[in-house]
């Protein structure tokens, strides 16, 4: 049984502690705001870039550009950029990132495809390094001190377009956190390359083809192809990591929010426990000193 200084150093360091998680919960949510307020501002302009690129591809027989699936590999070799976060305490966030990734190159593994890694953010490559340290290219670091760059985005995007060009590599997917809301997240792979071009005569009859509207370009599909789809990736990377921070800063404050309760609990339970070992060590010593003058 502890005594009665030992629980009352444990009540002061659970205070203490309760402290250091309400900071973190009200800096989260501060946080919070301006990283769902940026993600939500990217998601339309993200959106429609992905639209103009699946109009381009789709529009004729676009199946001989620059960037479209590449038939003469003779190894496949699948790139991953797994963004995750520079810190912990929130939560399930990083663990989740971890769990898919993994998932995703055991189902990889069994068709055949290998894989190499591009993480952004430590948790991840510190958790990942141990198993797949041979085909890491790189790890960035800090990338959201204090905002996320499109510069940033644009190296990455660099990165993967010399690794792809090279034939390196033969696709490449984006592995991110898709905010919702505070308390809901999910993990996600968007494919980035190669672009494919859907099979115009699916469902052609049925009247569910969406593009229906036809536009012409000046200069050629194929050229602008080459050029718009660069930027597509590098968009959809920003916008993939804007998505990360927000659900990050969400699942911190859900973590820390949590962690505060837990707190409060926990001193309420051993302020208890303190009051009735004080009270049990009063009746012990009251019951001694009647003892004594009754056997005096």
């Amino acid at each position: 049984m502890p005594s009665l200084k030992d629980l009352r150093n444990r009540i002061s360091s659970v205070k203490s502690t309760k402290k250091i998680t309400s900071a973190m919960k009200m800096v989260a949510a501060a946080k919070l705001k301006r990283a769902q307020d940026n993600a939500e501002k990217t998601r339309p302009y993200a959106e429609k870039m992905m639209e103009v690129v699946s109009s381009l591809t789709n529009k004729g027989n676009q199946t001989s550009f620059k960037f479209a699936k590449q038939k003469d590999v003779s190894k496949k070799t699948t790139l991953l950029l797994v963004c995750s976060a520079d810190r912990g305490l929130c939560g399930g966030f990083n663990g989740s990132i971890i769990k898919f990734t993994k998932k995703l190159v055991d189902q990889l593994k069994t068709n055949g495809v290998n894989t190499k890694f591009i993480f952004v953010g430590k948790k991840a490559y510190q958790a990942l390094k141990r198993l797949y340290s041979d085909t890491t290219i790189d790890n960035i670091s800090d990338f959201a001190n204090p905002s996320i760059k499109f510069e940033i985005a644009s190296s990455v995007r660099d990165k993967v377009l010399d690794l792809y060009e090279k034939n390196e590599i033969s696709e490449c997917y984006l592995i991110y956190t898709k905010f919702k809301s505070a308390i809901s997240q999910n993990v996600e792979a968007l494919k980035l390359l190669p672009v494919e071009v859907e099979d115009k005569n699916v469902d052609s009859d049925s009247g569910t083809q969406q593009n229906s509207i036809s536009y012409d370009y000046e200069p050629s599909e194929e050229f602008l192809l080459e050029e718009i789809i660069p930027r597509n990736i590098a968009v959809q990377i920003h916008s993939g990591l804007l998505e990360n921070l927000a659900s990050e800063q969400g699942s911190r404050m859900t973590a820390m929010d949590n962690a505060t309760r837990n707190a409060n609990d926990m001193i309420d339970n051993l302020t208890l426990f303190y009051n009735r070992s004080r009270q049990a060590l009063i009746t012990k010593e009251l019951i001694e000193i009647i003892s004594g003058a009754e056997a005096v």
